[in-house]
């Protein structure tokens, strides 16, 4: 076989060899790139905005676009598929040229799906815990030397890229969003992998600009779980009321329907302890009973997929946690600070009682920035009251250029305390008054956990690191 044959596709039976993607500078979208790239496929790409590491990767590559912007010239090239990021607006230029010449127009999903029709699909969906639950699998499966391929939201260690597609791997993991596929369809993108082992870690109503109710967002779900195939499973967390709405067994005998809990575990000297019955007491670097729930969705997805319990537990032990999920910054003999992902309702709540747990006698300061559309909503808020109540010290930190930018109503002090169930919440708009804050109190047995999918207005984490440790 030649080279050229091994590196190329069949999509619509046609062969594959260049692919332009469309606002390629996004996160998950410049992995895909390199990941077709490394196959030796010819990538272009266009976006108006590429900030960093995709900037420097993509160029290290040498696909990084010439210029920032959108150029229709490119796609006359006729590339033998087109790959629309969700960023991208509906009247983008480049696209509307595709659109022209015919060619094919593929979403994020839609083109992992093509790539994996001859593959096991393993898609891990929920409002939270998603990308824990893909990144345990993954440093399972690559512990004990298995073949896969995966595509997941965040970048995790030991791994250097968050796409990999090849031909021979019989098996992929995908970290299944719920968010939008694209701009056109507007399908959820976890509807579109079309799973043989789907996982539903919990359901809490996210994305008030995409789905309005608590109602609409579960449905997005329910249709995730119907999709489950004959033979398929659908493995789902049984303590979530809204789980349970959404996994209700249709054909048990055509579906194996997995419930599962916490694992069992204890606290010793600020240390997770695991219980198990054939490989005894074993201690992990993670910790949290939402941690506990994840490495129980993944331990069901190991054993499906042939992963023997000990194999799991064994390679479970080197498994320091995915990039901003209770990622550990720095630690003295008297705090640690914790950065985390966490901004929704339920993961800031999840967050702030795991790090209390695990060092009940610390003082905790916890910060959340209001950062994404569903955050600063104040239809959205009330879903935050009692997030941060395990937090001896509450902070709750927006900028209101952030609210300028999305167009929205500019939040108050008494919206937010009231919101939060909670009247002691100090509230920070200005990120230098927040680091004065944070930099000059006595860290003397206290921990700082920051919640946040921004950056605190680019907050200076080093020089916080050195106030407090």
């Amino acid at each position: 076989m030649s080279v050229s044959h091994q590196i190329a596709w069949t999509m619509e039976k046609k062969e594959i060899q260049h692919i332009h993607l469309i606002a390629v500078g996004g996160s998950i979208m410049h992995n895909l790139a390199l990941a077709l790239h490394d196959k030796g496929l010819k990538v272009t790409g266009s976006d108006d905005e590429i900030y960093e590491p995709a900037k420097s990767r993509l160029a290290a590559a040498g696909i990084l676009p010439e210029k920032e912007g959108w150029y229709p010239e490119k796609i006359d090239a006729k590339p033998d598929a087109v790959i629309l990021g969700m960023h991208a607006r509906p009247d983008n230029p480049e696209l509307k040229r595709a659109k022209e010449l015919n060619l094919p127009i593929y979403s994020f999903p839609e083109f992992i799906y093509e790539q994996s029709k001859d593959k096991q699909r393993i898609v891990i969906g929920g409002s939270h815990g998603k990308t824990s639950i893909t990144s345990i699998i993954m440093h399972v499966l690559k512990h004990l030397g298995r073949k896969f391929d995966y595509a997941v939201g965040a970048q995790l260690e030991g791994f250097d890229r968050m796409v990999k597609l090849t031909d021979d791997a019989p098996v992929i993991i995908i970290e299944g969003d719920e968010y939008l596929s694209d701009p056109i369809k507007r399908i959820p993108k976890f509807h579109l992998y079309h799973h043989h082992i789907g996982v539903i870690s919990g359901i809490s109503w996210d994305h008030i600009n995409v789905f309005p109710d608590p109602d609409n967002y579960r449905e997005q779900f329910r249709v995730f779980a119907e999709m489950t195939p004959k033979a398929g499973s659908l493995i789902y967390n049984q303590d979530d009321e809204q789980v349970q709405l959404v996994a209700v067994p249709r054909n048990p005998a055509d579906i194996a329907y997995i419930g599962y809990g916490v694992h069992d575990y204890s606290i010793k000297n600020g240390k997770t302890i695991l219980h198990t019955k054939k490989d005894g007491d074993i201690e992990i670097q993670l910790f949290g009973e939402h941690n506990l729930r994840n490495i129980n969705a993944a331990k069901e997805v190991c054993k499906k997929i042939g992963v023997k319990a000990h194999d799991f537990y064994e390679a479970l032990k080197s498994f320091k946690g995915a990039a901003k999920r209770l990622e550990k910054l720095g630690e003295s003999d008297t705090s640690a600070i914790f950065r985390d992902f966490a901004h929704a309702p339920s993961k800031v709540k999840a967050t702030t009682e795991a790090v209390k747990e695990q060092f009940p006698k610390r003082e905790l300061v916890a910060v959340v920035e209001l950062h994404t559309f569903s955050s600063l909503n104040k239809n959205f808020l009330p879903q935050y009251a009692g997030a941060l109540d395990k937090a001896d010290e509450a902070i709750v930190f927006f900028s209101p250029k952030t609210i300028e930018h999305k167009r929205m109503e500019m939040l108050t002090e008494d919206e937010l305390k009231q919101a939060f169930k909670n009247p002691g919440i100090k509230i920070f708009t200005d990120a230098e008054a927040l680091q004065q804050h944070l930099t000059t109190r006595n860290w003397q047995n206290a921990n700082l956990l920051l919640m946040s999918s921004g950056t605190y207005n680019n907050m200076n984490l080093e020089a916080l690191k050195k106030a407090v440790l």
